[in-house]
């Protein structure tokens, strides 16, 4: 699978709320440094924006869609705060940037991505700061969300999206947020059949975003955990690979391959009336900022 990039658009984002920032401007240029492209100074633009504040996405979105093509979106960046803690307009930390931002960029950019032939969207599970955009040499558009096995104990629940009258746990509502990651995926193909949208998990990966939000967890397990590459590989199997390209959209994959989105006998399959709320109201939020 080889990489041939046109341009490339890394979007990052530093979260006034996080306690310290685990992922620097320099290493986002530096990363970008190292892809193979022949002008890296001409084809590689950073854009930085807060995807916890709708209106700053909404910003970012117009400016986006006047000055640039789209092939591929990776929705990457997500964040995890383990006390309930509001953001300057009000949201709910976790959703604001896993769920909210999340719909607001897709949706936003979706008529850019059906410009173009086979254009893919993925999404993916974890917790980092970086977002990719990039137009390629291939032919296809595509949107591709990182999303997380741990959705996977987690039945969408609509009723109380922002935490407001549960008991906090800051694990189980990232969770709850990649769950809803999925099943906006699966909606997302079915409205868009010209774009080819995919969620994935990257298994757990030793990332610094893991060892702030899961100390406990990366102390016990960091021995096992996966690098960065390896965390990576699915995702940009599904970004480049015509073999990807060739699976239904909408769907999950593991170590590239299509995975069910629940466990054997459980009971977390929502109905179309609950995925239908979920979209009710992340449009109502989304147009109360634009």
């Amino acid at each position: 699978m080889n990489l041939h990039v046109k341009t490339l658009s890394l979007m990052t984002w530093r979260s006034r709320f996080l306690e310290e920032s685990f992922w620097s401007l320099e290493e986002t240029a530096a990363l970008a440094k190292q892809l193979p492209l022949k002008s890296p100074s001409e084809n590689i633009f950073l854009h930085i924006v807060d995807l916890s504040d709708p209106k700053q996405i909404w910003k970012f979105v117009e400016n986006f869609k006047q000055e640039h093509k789209l092939h591929v979106l990776i929705n990457n960046a997500g964040c995890m705060v383990n006390k309930r803690e509001l953001t300057e307009d009000g949201l709910e930390k976790n959703f604001a940037a896993n769920t909210l931002g999340v719909y607001i960029l897709t949706t936003g950019l979706i008529p850019v991505l059906e410009k173009e032939h086979d254009p893919r969207v993925k999404g993916l599970g974890s917790c980092s700061s970086v977002q990719g955009l990039g137009m390629r040499s291939v032919s296809w558009s595509i949107q591709i969300t990182v999303s997380s096995g741990g959705m996977l104990v987690q039945k969408l629940n609509t009723n109380d999206l922002q935490s407001e009258r549960t008991p906090f746990d800051g694990t189980m509502v990232y969770a709850q947020n990649k769950r809803q990651q999925v099943v906006l995926t699966e909606r997302w193909a079915q409205g868009h059949p010209a774009i080819h949208f995919s969620s994935m998990h990257p298994g757990w990966a030793d990332t610094p975003g893991v060892r702030q939000a899961m100390p406990g967890f990366h102390a016990r397990f960091g021995d096992r955990l996966r690098s960065e590459a390896q965390g990576a590989d699915t995702m940009l199997w599904l970004a480049l690979s015509s073999a990807a390209a060739a699976q239904p959209s909408g769907r999950f994959f593991q170590d590239r391959k299509p995975v069910s989105t629940h466990l054997p006998l459980a009971t977390a399959s929502s109905s179309p009336a609950e995925e239908e709320k979920l979209i009710e109201i992340l449009e109502q939020l989304a147009q109360t900022f634009k």
